[in-house]
C-alpha cells in the first residue's frame, strides 16, 4: 500500500473521531444547561433564579417601492432571556441576547 493512502486514511480516522466527539458533546451539553437552568427556576424564590432581562432597541422596517426599506426606531424594550449556555423556555441565552440588542422587526 501507497504511503499517501495510508496518511489519507489515518487523516479521515482524525476527522471523523473528531466530528464524532464534537456531537457527543453537543448531545451531551444540552440536557446538562437544561437541567441546570431548570434547577435554577427550582430553586429561587420568585421562580425567576433562571431567567434575566435585558434592554434592547426596537427598529420597525417598512418595505419601500425598487427593493428599499425605511428603518423606524420604536424605542428600547426589556426582554427576559435564559441564563444559560443554550436557549431555554422559549427566550434567547442573555449571553446571546447581550450581544444581539438590536431587535429588527420586518413588515
Amino acid at each position: 500500500m501507497p504511503k499517501e493512502f495510508v496518511i489519507e486514511k489515518y487523516v479521515v480516522m482524525v476527522i471523523a473521531k473528531t466530528v464524532a466527539g464534537l456531537a457527543l458533546l453537543l448531545a451531551v451539553a444540552y440536557p446538562v444547561d437544561f437541567g441546570i437552568w431548570r434547577t435554577r427556576l427550582a430553586l429561587s424564590y420568585d421562580g425567576r433564579g433562571g431567567l434575566g432581562t435585558v434592554q434592547v432597541n426596537r427598529v420597525v422596517t417598512a418595505e419601500l417601492k425598487g427593493n428599499k426599506e425605511d428603518y423606524y426606531f420604536d424605542g428600547t424594550e426589556i426582554l427576559d432571556c435564559s441564563k444559560s449556555l443554550f436557549p431555554q423556555g422559549g427566550v434567547n441565552a442573555c449571553w446571546w441576547q447581550v450581544r444581539h440588542r438590536d431587535v429588527i422587526a420586518r413588515y
